[in-house]
């Protein structure tokens, strides 16, 4: 594995109970291949599914279990623990645990270690996909996330139950690589950002619909690049064919009504909304109630206006840092300085569509930034790429306006 930022780094291991703690003795030995020194804390349910003898084994140091150990206490019990610690993982992270955390319970050694640390913390949710979902369970989270707290995941796919979905503990390979960027720099740490991606779909009868070729990718890399800035995300997605990024909270939609609507409904506490979905301009006056026959050789389609989600963004009050997406055919700079100026926008990113290396359908994308008083170009880079440096540009003009 390349280099990661973890050789020599002093990280604790916590263990909640749960079937996934099998994973976390792997996780250690990753962690120690990459150079990390590790302890591990386990809970008593934790016991139930590995045993200490172990991690002990794979970490090669002593495991802790209890609050109350005596020995423990002489020797690095934890608040020598919580004081050694340069970070601290928890994975998996069970349902309880993360209800314990967002009301600050102290009633084991992990808990009570992680209320004694000053070391940044992260956890990876583990559970069924439908506890994962459950209202509770987002509340935490969401709780635990405006504390800075980094949420490593939930990947999705086969569960220990026989059902498929999201909660899945991520990988220790992946979890190694987003430990990793809890020691680089977090801009964003402990700031919201609402992002929409792809594009909307606007009925023309039950078959039929108006559409764009955005694939969703240049935002969900977005999404992405903001949660590895310690940002809690807050994706809007219309139709797209792409997994979800591993702690980021998804919200899917259809039409441009739909999106407007989830929009303002998510922007209560949002610090950052960056609008990267082609959302249709127009729609269909009327939508069909029964598939549309063959007729004439022409059909006419009355069209109306979609609401404005970047301009009603930009109207709010409070109002947050506001970025918009322009995609041109033609004059790009012209046309983005418009609709920035139209729209009220702190920052417009434009890029020209039906060219290679930018644009829809694409891998690779190239940006010219336009804010009051300055412009610059990003890219060409992978969309990925893209979306790292424009993250950190967004980051820099928040923190200093």
């Amino acid at each position: 594995m390349s280099d990661t930022g973890l050789q020599g780094r002093r990280i604790i291991l916590g263990v909640s109970g749960g079937i996934a703690a099998y994973k976390s003795a792997d996780l250690v030995r990753r962690l120690r291949e990459v150079g990390a020194d590790v302890r591990v804390v386990m809970t008593r349910a934790a016991t139930e599914f590995v045993t200490p003898l172990t991690f002990q084994a794979v970490s090669g140091q002593p495991v802790h279990t209890s609050l109350l150990d005596s020995d423990a206490e002489a020797a690095m019990g934890h608040i020598e623990l919580a004081r050694w610690a340069e970070a601290v993982l928890i994975a998996p992270a069970s349902a309880d645990l993360l209800a314990r955390l967002a009301v600050g319970r102290a009633d084991d050694l992990l808990t009570t270690l992680v209320l004694a640390t000053e070391a940044p913390l992260a956890v990876a949710p583990a559970m069924n996909r439908v506890m994962w979902s459950h209202p509770a369970v987002a509340a935490n989270v969401h709780v635990l996330e405006r504390r800075g707290v980094a949420i490593l995941g939930p990947g999705s796919g086969d569960q220990a139950c026989g059902e498929q979905g999201a909660g899945r503990m991520l990988e220790p390979l992946d979890l190694v690589r987003r430990l990793g960027s809890l020691f680089g720099p977090r801009p964003l740490q402990g700031k919201t950002v609402v992002i929409t991606a792809g594009p909307t779909r606007e009925p023309l009868d039950p078959v039929r619909f108006i559409s764009n070729r955005s694939s969703g990718r240049m935002g969900f890399a977005l999404a992405a690049a903001a949660r590895d800035a310690g940002a809690a995300v807050h994706l809007v997605s219309g139709p797209v064919s792409l997994p979800t990024p591993a702690g980021v909270r998804r919200l899917d939609v259809e039409t441009a009504g739909e999106m407007h609507e989830t929009v303002m409904g998510t922007l209560d506490g949002c610090d950052i909304f960056i609008g990267c979905a082609a959302v249709a301009d127009y729609r269909p006056a009327t939508v069909a109630a029964g598939k549309l026959k063959k007729g004439d050789q022409r059909m006419q389609v009355d069209m109306e206006r979609n609401p404005d989600i970047l301009a009603a963004v930009a109207a709010s009050s409070p109002r947050p840092y506001t970025v918009g997406f322009a995609a041109e055919t033609d004059d790009l700079q012209g046309h983005a300085e418009a609709k920035r100026l139209a729209k009220r926008l702190d920052l417009i990113a434009a890029n020209l569509v039906g060219v290679p290396g930018s644009g829809f359908e694409v891998a690779d994308n190239r940006l010219w930034l336009r804010w009051q008083g300055g412009d610059c170009w990003l890219g060409p880079a992978s969309k990925e790429q893209v979306a790292s440096e424009l993250i950190a540009f967004i980051a820099e003009r928040f923190n200093r306006e």
